[in-house]
């Protein structure tokens, strides 16, 4: 690998709160280094249609609080095809781009390693999005200020659920993984998590109606993922309204409340370091990684482990909430 002049910079597939802090970290991080600093809007479809421009230390400025991502995002069907990519690997080379740094989900780090294997291209990843399922690292960015999003939306929520006596299943993101609804389950208090890693079967709902709501509790709340496997928050709500019609039950869909807002402290600071190690690893010859943290500290993993291994949930922390419901 030649020496690497300019980097190019994307954000790709659904917002998280943290990614504008990545892109001030690897935009200063890069600059810092005299390495000059392209910046594509809307993802790999910016990267097709060449919507680029240079970024200096000024483009970053003030943007470390702000939530979503200044770059813009955009699904790109394109870019799955070889004749997109074709279109993509042109404008890195038109526009002079030696390597390229990917924020992004599964989606996007996907594209990034089967392109990187067309074109020997270097490329290095940052797990951007709020679901928490990139498998290499302990935290994804926009996982805990998203985790907090529902935190206080529940909190609220239970004040009505007790003045009334109801029953909220309450629906919050992550179509393949239950990480915001087992870990916000617990923050929040809530009696169960209905998560896709874990489906809930027929006696499972009974013996939380039977025990966390008929015995001791005049409400409950249960947090349900989004994903097909669950059948969501209304599903359920129906089902208890068909086999328990004696319970007042609410149903509550987050929705994309759960991707905005000012990032947290942590998310902030997990977004710099990433950011800055990824301009480190590519100066180390490093290429075809995701940067993640492993026990606070920074690892490298290369995309073929990070996107073939699905993230386990643990299984302990389904005791826990089963535990703390009584």
């Amino acid at each position: 690998m030649g020496e690497i002049k300019t980097i190019g910079l994307l954000t790709s597939g659904g917002d998280a709160p943290g990614m504008n802090a990545a892109i001030r970290a690897v935009t200063r991080t890069a600059i810092y280094h005299e390495m000059k600093v392209k910046a594509i809007y809307r993802g790999y479809k910016g990267l097709i249609t060449g919507e680029i421009v240079e970024f200096k230390t000024q483009n970053v400025s003030n943007i470390i609080q702000q939530g979503g991502t200044i770059l813009k995002t955009a699904r790109c069907d394109e870019f799955k095809t070889a004749e997109g990519r074709k279109m993509a690997y042109d404008t890195l080379v038109r526009e002079e781009i030696d390597a390229l740094i990917v924020i992004g989900g599964d989606g996007t780090l996907t594209g990034a390693r089967i392109f990187a294997s067309e074109y020997d291209y270097p490329i290095v990843g940052l797990p951007g999005t709020i679901d928490n399922d990139i498998y290499g690292t302990d935290s994804t960015i926009g996982y805990d200020t998203a985790l907090n999003t529902i935190i206080e939306a529940v909190d609220k929520i239970r004040d009505t659920a007790s003045s009334h006596d109801r029953l909220f299943f309450i629906e919050v993101m992550g179509r393949d993984a239950g990480f915001l609804a087992l870990n916000g389950a617990i923050a929040s208090g809530a009696e169960a998590a209905i998560i896709p890693e874990i489906a809930t079967e027929v006696d499972q709902l009974e013996d939380l109606i039977k025990n966390g709501f008929r015995k001791t509790k005049n409400s409950s709340i249960v947090l349900v993922a989004e994903s097909e496997i669950t059948g969501g928050a209304m599903h359920y709500a129906d089902r208890v309204k068909k086999e328990y019609p004696e319970y007042d039950v609410r149903v509550v869909i987050l929705g994309h409340i759960q991707r905005g807002g000012s990032p947290s402290a942590y998310d902030r600071i997990l977004a710099s370091r990433l950011g800055e190690a990824s301009i480190e690893a590519l100066l180390d010859g490093q290429r075809n990684i995701l940067i993640g943290i492993d026990d606070d500290r920074i690892v490298a993993v290369p995309f073929s482990k990070a996107i073939k291994n699905d993230k386990p949930i643990d299984p302990d922390l389904m005791k826990v909430v089963k535990i703390l419901s009584i």
